[in-house]
């Protein structure tokens, strides 16, 4: 099986809550997302997807990850997408970094191996371990009544672990924090995530403030060793995101001890391909992980649920159904929540098909 095209959609994802807001001031009303085709000589199709958080969070945009399939396209042409090695070794030679552009492409070839073998990527992935998947709700930063009262809707609608989005004034994050957590029952699993939006003495003030409960500390500080030294001087159970982009990061930090459970995000770390690597290796070290990615669709939240459900539960806090925060769907057969779980779609690869009559032309194709 040979890659003869490469096809390539911009799709806007409105958010049903109206906006996203988390540390810093950043927000986001509406997702860009790219949604990737990889054709095959035999007549097989497979799909990615990638959908930055906006500019301003991780080094990705969405513009680039269309400029950067445009600079990889061409000399992916006449490769077998099934061989993920030479793949990765074709657009690492022809593209340093740049894993966000990278992710759509390998999302795509597993999807392409899973219908050539008439499995689920989960499967192949490592076999179907967690069929529950337990999700988890963001709870966009806004004043601590708001957050409290946003958190109950989601619990109501069964969710039972939160992701705080924290990381503004101390005082107001330990009041964010002590609002939601006062409404939870002893069962339900709370993270409070700065996403780097505090200095080193506002994060000790929060964890010091906050010690009393039971919740996760993430990813506090912009460097590593600013959210290390906050990990030292907490017993707070803690969690690292925008500093584990890779394999080193992830060994240095295992050495250092500077987490109990790492966010493993697809396009952070390149795809399926790389992000099944950091997994095993969290799985032998006993971390726990939340798997998800920066933010995406009906395509992404598939390619997370087969992640997810090849990883042993044991390890699994949860992932993250992102096709249930925004408006718009765009392929049949894509995960929905039931309660606070996801499930698999049926079928090989992915298991979705996006409603190519809804979406039109693509915005450029390679062949």
């Amino acid at each position: 099986m040979r890659i003869t095209g490469i096809r390539v959609w911009q799709i806007d994802l409105p958010l049903a809550e109206g906006s996203y807001q988390w540390a810093g001031g950043k927000s986001v009303q509406v997702f860009d997302t790219t949604l990737v085709a990889l054709d095959t000589d035999a007549g097989l199709t497979g799909w990615g997807e990638v959908c930055p958080l906006g500019p301003v969070y991780l080094p990705a945009y969405a513009e680039g990850v269309r400029g950067g399939i445009r600079e990889l396209g061409p000399h992916l042409l006449g490769l077998d997408p099934c061989e993920h090695g030479r793949l990765w070794q074709a657009m690492d030679g022809q593209l340093k970094g740049h894993p966000f552009v990278k992710s759509g492409l390998d999302m795509a070839a597993w999807d392409l191996l899973g219908k050539a073998a008439d499995l689920p990527v989960a499967t192949l992935l490592g076999g179907i371990v967690t069929p529950e998947i337990p999700l988890y709700r963001a709870i966009s930063q806004r004043p601590a009544k708001e957050m409290a009262a946003n958190l109950r809707s989601h619990r109501d609608a069964g969710y039972r672990r939160f992701q705080l989005k924290v990381g503004g004034d101390a005082d107001e994050d330990i009041a964010r924090i002590r609002a939601c957590r006062a409404i939870l029952e002893p069962s339900d699993r709370l993270v409070a995530d700065a996403n780097t939006g505090w200095l080193a003495a506002d994060a000790m003030r929060v964890v010091n403030a906050v010690r009393d409960l039971d919740l996760f500390i993430e990813q506090p500080c912009l460097t590593y060793e600013e959210s290390l030294s906050v990990r030292e001087r907490t017993t707070l159970p803690f969690v690292l995101d925008e500093n584990i982009d890779g394999l080193e990061p992830l060994l240095r930090a295992s050495r250092d001890r500077a987490m109990d459970m790492v966010n493993i995000k697809l396009s952070k770390l390149g795809g399926l391909t790389q992000a099944r690597l950091i997994r095993e290796l969290c799985a032998r070290l006993g971390l726990l992980m939340i798997v998800e990615d920066s933010w995406g669709g009906d395509v992404t939240t598939a390619a997370i649920a087969h992640a997810a459900a090849s990883t042993p539960s044991r390890n699994l806090f949860a992932a993250t159904d992102f096709n249930g925060y925004v408006t718009r769907s765009f392929a049949d057969g894509a995960p929905r929540r039931d309660g606070g779980i996801m499930r698999l779609p049926p079928g090989p690869g992915l298991g979705v098909t996006p409603r190519l009559a809804e979406l039109g032309e693509p915005v450029f194709t390679i062949d």
